[in-house]
């Protein structure tokens, strides 16, 4: 276990490489018996050092929850972090790519609670009843670690690396279609990269919802009404540079476009 002096100093490296778009060395090459606790205690430190500086928490974003996810990065197990009001854009905006580092593209679905949900024994069913709608999402990573050799206790503490989302217009509720078959085409400059369905997130996307109900409940936490919860990418990430413009068709969900400046 890392001590607090650690934990805060790591935060504050995190938290001048958000500020200034830079990359720090990996903590595990640097602290290799750093645990996952200590991670989400790092992520936790930032956190709230954000919101302390005027940043207000909207929700939360999952990571790692498909197997495309999994192969892509070498970890394999979901993780979370934290999404801000600043990081919210929707369709047809765009996007500064000089705010992120280490710029990719994730297609996802996104879930809006109606009520708060809480674990440590919640199911999928219980988060399908708490969920008021879904809207498509494209999340855009942000990664202040360098990329080589990280574990999943570097991304944790990265705040899972996230960084932005794209929101859609077409809010669906969970009855009203089968979540699992929702699909995507992801294209950059008119050139489809990656394609998906929603059930490649844990058989069902509103899996991880459930999953970060009983994750956050270990630290004390519940997920409240109104959050937003972006639950994990169906598609490997797709890299981005300035100019590229980039689309990606839900079909009976709509269609997200963006085009980074």
């Amino acid at each position: 276990m890392l001590s607090p002096d650690d934990i805060a100093a790591i935060a504050g490296e995190l938290a001048e490489a958000d500020r200034t778009h830079g990359v720090i060395p990996r903590i595990t090459a640097r602290y290799p018996d750093a645990t996952v606790e200590d991670s989400y205690a790092i992520q936790g430190v930032w956190r709230d050092r954000m919101i302390a500086g005027g940043r207000r928490l909207v929700g939360r974003k999952i990571g790692l929850t498909s197997r495309a996810m999994q192969q892509a990065t070498g970890i394999t197990e979901p993780d979370y972090g934290v999404m801000f009001d600043d990081t919210v854009f929707d369709s047809g905006a765009e996007i500064p790519t000089a705010r992120f580092s280490n710029v990719r593209v994730e297609v996802e679905l996104a879930f809006a609670l109606a009520r708060p949900l809480a674990g440590p024994d919640c199911t999928l069913a219980d988060a399908l009843a708490a969920i008021d709608y879904a809207v498509p999402a494209l999340e855009v990573l942000n990664s202040h670690i360098e990329l080589e050799g990280r574990t999943i206790v570097d991304t944790i503490a990265d705040n899972a690396a996230y960084g932005a989302m794209v929101l859609g217009t077409e809010r669906r509720r969970p009855d009203e279609i089968d979540l699992r078959w929702v699909p995507a085409l992801l294209s950059r400059n008119g050139e489809i990269e990656e394609t998906g369905v929603a059930a490649g997130v844990l058989g069902h996307p509103a899996t991880g919802v459930a999953w970060l109900a009983n994750k956050v409940a270990q630290h004390g936490a519940r997920l409240e009404a109104g959050e937003l919860i972006l639950a994990g990418s169906f598609t490997r990430p797709m890299w981005v540079s300035r100019g590229d413009e980039v689309r990606c068709d839900y079909g009976p969900m709509g269609v997200i476009a963006c085009r980074f400046v």
